[in-house]
């Protein structure tokens, strides 16, 4: 089976070509839905079985829905009933269908790719974690601000200092305005995610596998000695897997 997957984002969409388990020709596309229909379009012509969806943004759901009645293929939207009836994983949360579908579709995937017990982290405009331990049970996450809101709160919340710019490693220590903003961004976030983890395990008494996604992971994690796995394109793999294995 051949699936278009997409991930919408509040950021940016991602779209890519799912088959066999694997995810090929990925595109990143920020903020241009034609731009994004188009690579969508592109891999349509490759042959497909349908669009598999994820998104965190519902004003986005029926212009896809509608792309893809025009290209005649099913649209299959990712949520916890797909969910329960596909990833051979059970929810324990009170309101299943509160949980984002990216969470989701992470959490398959990094069982799938990587096995249980896990901890799957997103690194995207917000930071999200989801735990699943050795039962195969999602157990629940943490959501927390990530690291453009942090960088952008900085900037729209005070007089003087500057929207910092993203990449390059952490200084020592800051020695310029920017430089400061990077190291406190940086080792803070790092700190939050550490604390986040460990806590995580402490609480269920459990050695997680680690599993990060995300347009920002492999900046923060990089030289942060956690023991994380970098998978960007594990969202895309969780939507196509659900997809391939639910009914429609």
């Amino acid at each position: 089976m051949r699936l278009i997957a997409v991930d919408v984002g509040n950021t940016s969409t991602a779209v890519g070509l799912w088959s066999g388990g694997r995810v090929s020709r990925v595109s990143h596309v920020d903020g241009d839905r034609a731009a994004a229909f188009a690579a969508a379009e592109a891999l349509l012509a490759l042959g497909a079985d349908g669009v598999a969806y994820v998104s965190v943004v519902p004003r986005a759901d029926a212009a896809w829905r509608r792309f893809a009645k025009s290209q005649g293929v099913p649209f299959i939207c990712v949520d916890h009933e797909l969910f329960g009836a596909a990833s051979g994983l059970s929810l324990d949360y009170p309101h299943p269908e509160t949980i984002g579908a990216d969470r989701l579709a992470d959490a398959a995937a990094a069982v799938d790719r990587y096995g249980a017990p896990v901890i799957v982290c997103d690194f995207g405009t917000a930071f999200t974690a989801a735990a699943i331990t050795a039962d195969l049970t999602w157990r629940g996450g943490v959501i927390a601000p990530g690291f453009p809101l942090m960088r952008d709160y900085l900037y729209e919340r005070t007089a003087q200092l500057p929207r910092m710019k993203l990449g390059g490693r952490c200084p020592k220590i800051g020695r310029s305005t920017e430089e400061a903003m990077r190291f406190g961004a940086l080792v803070g976030y790092r700190g939050m995610v550490r604390e986040i983890v460990s806590t995580l395990a402490r609480n269920f008494k459990t050695d997680f596998r680690l599993v990060a996604t995300g347009g920002f992971a492999k900046w923060v994690l990089r030289d942060s000695g956690m023991p994380f796995v970098i998978d960007q394109t594990l969202t895309l793999h969780g939507a196509g897997l659900l997809a391939a294995k639910g009914e429609w």
